[in-house]
């Protein structure tokens, strides 16, 4: 039996590498996973094989009630809150570890009364650390996406100090931990710690940085199920939450190159904040608004059209009219497709995601990268509830707060409809002056109602 188990978690373990490489590309980013979600069903058959503690009647019970709550947000969570969704898949994953590992650690020290190996004891003292912070960060970030409390940065006075004396404090208990294990006061102290350092380290972040937080709580995630995997001796549960750990940190890399913010400023937490004063905002600008029958003019009339969504097109759920007017354009024989900038949103991947949800063709949908350069030999840039990503002050003004960050050169195409509901500003809360460009315009509104009857007068016409 331990050799088939074994078989069966090499399987898993390669679907799982398999999965995460399929998602890579949105074509195959479906079936990468379910071939994820099938190496996962084949590593639990294989552990249900080998508990002998509980009942096959107690892990049906678990397995039905899981899954029932599962289908059940999943049919009623909105797309626009899907990253609120993750921020809480990140810190129930967090949960388990920590739990799992402060299980197995009473178990053995209180009931079984015996002495746990280093590795297992480091192991578990690991788990409850980046488990526990992971717990309560995706908490405060779920609560920040949801508006529960302000989005803005949370400081105060010597707040890294006190992170830093949080933080020795915790390798100091955690050393006497592994010198006596027999006392469950330093166990306690490891927990409160690593809860509260949680809340610390997320708290100063803003939103907009928020793709950044959720792809590296999703990295804590994978590590302390990796730990968690040492303290069980689960060779998949190890190669699971590696894999987990590596590609968050991957994609948390490539969300902080597109933030313009270093790893380490990640990592120490209070990064997403960003200076105010007239360096900042910058001078007024004057804007000139468009209509929506200007704009079906201008949509009628060229060849070339780039859309650039961003959160707006989330918060109006705009993504399903905008293939409409896609369809529109194409009937004209307009060339048509989608800039998505790393970041846009607030997690990473979240707009393909609302865009493949209406069912648009995913070689559409271009990453900056790549499309950068087109913008200056497109016609019409439409810009759906986009802010940050599209201002050229990263490039221009080296006292804006968001200088140094990659954006698309929207600005180059040569003509620039922005849709928004107001002149707002963006998540790092400086004014965009590409709004005060001479090729831009301004559609002010509902991205749905507005853009809705854009495409009632393209059929009339």
């Amino acid at each position: 039996m331990s050799i088939t188990i074994q078989i069966a978690y090499l399987v898993a373990s390669i679907l799982f590498v398999l999965g995460i490489k399929m998602m890579n590309k949105t074509k195959s980013a479906r079936q990468g996973n379910r071939l994820s979600a099938l190496g996962m069903l084949i590593a639990i058959i294989a552990t249900l094989l080998q508990i002998q503690v509980i009942s096959m009647v107690e892990i049906f019970g678990c397995i039905v009630l899981g899954s029932a709550i599962g289908l059940y947000y999943a049919n009623k969570v909105e797309m626009t809150k899907m990253p609120e969704m993750v921020a809480i898949f990140n810190g129930f994953g967090g949960l388990a570890s920590f739990t799992v590992a402060l299980s197995d650690y009473f178990l053995r020290t209180t009931v079984q009364m015996e002495s746990i190996e280093l590795v297992t004891v480091i192991s578990i003292i690991v788990s409850v650390f980046i488990g526990g912070l992971t717990f309560t960060g995706s908490i405060i970030a779920f609560l920040k996406l949801n508006g529960n409390i302000s989005g803005s940065p949370i400081t105060f006075k010597g707040q890294h100090p006190l992170n830093l004396v949080l933080f020795l404090s915790f390798l100091t208990a955690a050393v006497f931990n592994v010198m006596d294990q027999s006392d469950p006061i330093l166990i306690i102290v490891l927990i409160v710690i690593a809860l509260v350092l949680g809340v610390l380290t997320v708290i100063p972040i803003g939103g907009a940085d928020m793709p950044v937080v959720i792809s590296l709580l999703n990295s804590y995630s994978g590590m302390a199920a990796c730990a968690t995997g040492f303290i069980l001796n689960n060779n998949v549960l190890i190669v699971a939450g590696s894999l987990v750990g590596a590609s968050g940190i991957i994609l948390t890399q490539i969300m902080c190159k597109a933030m313009n913010r270093s790893l380490i400023n990640v990592l120490l937490g209070g990064f997403g904040q960003t200076t105010s004063g007239p360096a900042g905002d910058g001078p007024s600008i004057t804007v000139k608004e468009v209509g929506v029958e200007e704009t079906a003019m201008l949509f009628d009339s060229v060849s070339s059209v780039i859309v650039v969504p961003g959160y707006g097109m989330a918060v109006a759920q705009a993504q399903h009219v905008i293939r409409e007017l896609m369809e529109q354009c194409e009937k004209r024989n307009i060339d048509f497709k989608f800039a998505i900038h790393p970041v846009a949103g607030r997690m990473p991947g979240h707009m393909n995601v609302l865009l493949a949800e209406a069912n648009i063709s995913y070689d559409k949908l271009i990453e900056m990268e790549s499309i950068n350069d087109d913008f200056q030999n497109t016609d019409l840039v439409l810009i759906v509830g986009a802010n940050d990503v599209v201002n050229p002050a990263a490039r221009n003004n080296p006292q804006s707060p968001i200088y140094g960050m990659p954006v698309l050169n929207a600005d180059k195409a040569r003509t620039v409809i922005v849709s928004k509901r107001s002149m707002g500003k963006g998540y790092a809360g400086v004014e965009n002056e590409l709004f005060g460009y001479p090729n831009c315009l301004m559609l002010f509104g509902d991205a749905k109602q507005t853009i809705t009857k854009v495409v009632t007068e393209m059929k009339e016409m």
